[in-house]
């Protein structure tokens, strides 16, 4: 365990956003904003869908994020829209390893939301979270090799593309997709 990181900030503000880490009471707002994507979901998010099929069931969910966020081995954050309070997505640092120290980052957006430069904000605020805050060297992040607004994304945030994967995904159909693998680590981010 990392006790200096038990200091780290739960709550990131952008210019249009507050990226926080869950809180109790936050499961229904989880499975509105999951319903209301759920076609989108689908197939690169499922885990998400499986885990708030109800608004009880996603309230364990953000119950579990909670407990991952203490024992420090993985955080997830809700993306709230300052305006509006609206949870407009999820962005969370997984696959922790603390011996390189790396971790790899997964996010989603509410599609009505998409395009605005919101994902843009809240992913800097995160990536400077994990650099100056949990001290991470290393930040990777995979994409379906269709999904070229992440490719885009990824790019404006620094990351670099360091591979493919071949038959790495598997959508809702069954349809197995080959993925790329963007790396961004701390020295090349400038923090």
């Amino acid at each position: 365990m990392q006790h200096e990181l038990f200091s780290a900030e739960t709550a990131l503000l952008t210019a249009r956003a507050v990226v926080r880490r869950f809180r109790e009471g936050d499961g229904p707002a989880l499975y509105e904003l999951a319903d209301n994507n759920r076609s989108y979901l689908s197939d690169y998010f499922s885990q998400v869908l499986h885990a708030t099929p109800d608004k009880e069931t996603a309230e364990r969910f953000v119950r579990e994020k909670m407990a991952a966020w203490l024992l420090q081995h993985e955080y997830c954050f809700g993306i709230w829209e300052n305006r509006s309070a609206q949870l407009i997505g999820m962005i969370q640092l997984t696959g922790i390893d603390w011996s390189i120290p790396r971790a790899e980052l997964s996010f989603f957006l509410d599609q009505s939301f998409k395009g605005k430069g919101m994902m843009t904000e809240a992913l800097q605020a995160v990536i400077r979270f994990a650099f100056v805050q949990l001290f991470i060297e290393k930040l990777s992040l995979r994409t379906s090799m269709e999904n070229y607004d992440l490719h885009r994304l990824a790019r404006k945030c620094g990351f670099r593309r360091e591979g493919d994967l071949r038959s790495e995904m598997r959508k809702a159909s069954g349809e197995y997709v080959d993925v790329m693998l963007f790396g961004l680590t701390k020295t090349e981010s400038g923090l």
